[in-house]
């Protein structure tokens, strides 16, 4: 399954300063869908560079961390249970900032 992933407000810095990242996911052994949760655990392991604690806490993104699935709040659409679809773009986006 082709997604597009963009990362922003300082999420980038995660995986080698790379903003937008085109990649091929498929769905975890036995499922016939690719849920939030498993790209979760694909992006820590395979784009993730380094403070992995930074972008996750546990299964999910940490608190301000901003996650949008074709543009609509993943909130709106069951989260971590969320299911993707080809082609769709996922977009992260940390809402803290230093100062």
């Amino acid at each position: 399954m082709k997604l597009t992933l963009e990362f922003g407000g300082g999420l980038e810095l995660l995986c080698d300063s790379v903003k937008i990242h085109h990649v091929n996911v498929e769905p975890q052994a036995g499922e016939s869908k690719l849920t939030m949760k498993h790209l979760l655990s694909w992006v820590r392991t395979n784009l993730i560079k380094e403070r992995p604690e930074m972008f996750m806490k546990g299964d999910s993104v940490r608190p301000g961390v901003l996650v949008l699935v074709n543009d609509c709040d993943w909130e709106l659409s069951g989260q971590l249970d969320t299911n993707l679809e080809d082609k769709d773009i996922v977009v992260f986006i940390s809402t803290l900032h230093g100062g």
